[in-house]
């Protein structure tokens, strides 16, 4: 059977960056479709409540629409956004940070700032992760799918990452590669993720550390060091291979920034980080007399934010989840802080930081969906939601 190509007028964008249509009452979702355009979509998926669409034709263009300055755009599923600009995918940002703080967050017209954007959002990226295709080239994911397109080059990756991509020269079986760099120490690391427990041979001609992961995790310093430096707003951490750290560096100063002054800490309260990672935003945070309690699973970060802080600074660590750790903790804090990963804080950490009372909570996520699951059951335990910053 002919899958079925249907005209629609797309009119919003869903969470995860799809354009947004209906058709005879349903939902369409199309990938690199703008709202406002009419087009041509063939249906691909059905799903209970929606569909999924390939878009054919665009009838009508949106002023909105650019060229995508990729080569590999529409085919790699690295970027979702290209053919968008740049102002105009602020405002979609803040649009469904809204919607899903609306939807899934059952907040009644909640404040949600502009979005802050870059000056130039190219070139920007710390972080990369390569996956090997078939023909053991490096590239991303595809496009709604599983495949592996080669890239030979990415517009979002920072000069530093593209000097290591240029010397990659492999000839061993890799499942990944992740490029690393301190963008304000300039130092680079290279993690290869092995198919095998066999190290490989491995030879380096450039000041870069070099570390090899087996499946079952094992770390193995092939050069130089199991970590690199980054500076944030002045202050120099410590990230480990397989730590995790903010890809943006430009913008997680500005984060900070924003976190400082939601946390607005006084001397003589106490601020706990729950998902501290290597400690970047709790330690941003420290001036005299305050103290910090941060919380992180990863050995590896919790590590680093040991490394991270000062002698001369009131910090407790603890190793573990949040949900196992913080119940036990019998102590009041004056602020939380949260940086969870993309599955949001599990139920028991939000019960026990309810429990604890702070007097503000600074929420910080990379998935607005489980934020606004999680602002859900933070109202529930009492808590207002003042406003929402992109």
């Amino acid at each position: 059977m002919t899958p079925e190509i249907v005209t629609l007028k797309l009119e919003n964008m869903a969470h995860g960056g799809d354009a947004v249509g209906h058709h005879q009452g349903r939902a369409i979702l199309v990938p690199l479709g703008v709202p406002g355009e009419t087009v041509r979509a063939q249906i691909i998926e059905e799903r209970k409540r929606y569909a999924l669409a390939r878009l054919v034709e665009v009838v009508e263009l949106s002023p909105q629409r650019v060229a995508p300055p990729c080569p590999y755009f529409g085919r790699c599923g690295g970027c979702q956004w290209q053919h968008l600009a740049y102002e105009a995918q602020l405002e979609f940002k803040r649009d469904i940070v809204r919607a899903q703080l609306e939807r899934i967050g059952q907040q009644a017209q909640p404040v949600v700032r502009g979005a802050l954007g870059m000056a130039e959002p190219w070139a920007y990226r710390n972080h990369i992760q390569l996956a090997m295709g078939d023909e053991g080239a490096p590239g991303y994911q595809a496009l709604k799918s599983h495949d592996i397109t080669p890239v030979e080059a990415c517009a979002l990756a920072h000069p530093l990452l593209d000097d290591l991509w240029g010397a990659l020269d492999l000839d061993f079986d890799l499942r990944q590669i992740s490029l690393r760099a301190g963008i304000a120490t300039g130092e680079q690391m290279i993690v290869f993720e092995g198919a095998t427990d066999e190290l490989p041979e491995f030879e380096v001609d450039m000041p870069v550390s070099c570390l090899y992961q087996t499946p079952n995790g094992d770390l193995t310093v092939l050069a130089g060091s199991s970590y690199y430096h980054e500076r944030l707003a002045g202050r120099t951490f410590r990230v480990s291979g397989p730590s995790f750290f903010q890809v943006n560096t430009s913008q997680a100063e500005r984060m900070l920034a924003v976190v400082r002054g939601y946390a607005s800490l006084q001397p003589g309260q106490a601020v706990l980080d729950a998902y501290c990672g290597v400690g970047a935003l709790g330690l941003s945070l420290l001036q005299p007399g305050v103290r910090l309690v941060g919380i992180e699973s990863s050995p590896w970060a919790i590590d680093d934010a040991a490394a991270n802080a000062r002698e001369d600074e009131d910090v407790t660590l603890y190793e573990g989840n949040v949900e196992d750790i913080l119940p036990d903790l019998d102590e009041r804090y004056d602020v939380v802080v949260l940086d969870p990963p993309r599955a949001g804080c599990a139920p028991q950490a939000l019960d026990a930081i309810v429990r604890a009372q702070p007097q503000r909570i600074v929420y910080v996520s990379c998935d607005p969906a489980t934020l606004a699951r999680d602002v859900a059951r933070l109202s529930a335990g009492g808590y207002r939601l003042v406003e929402a910053q992109p």
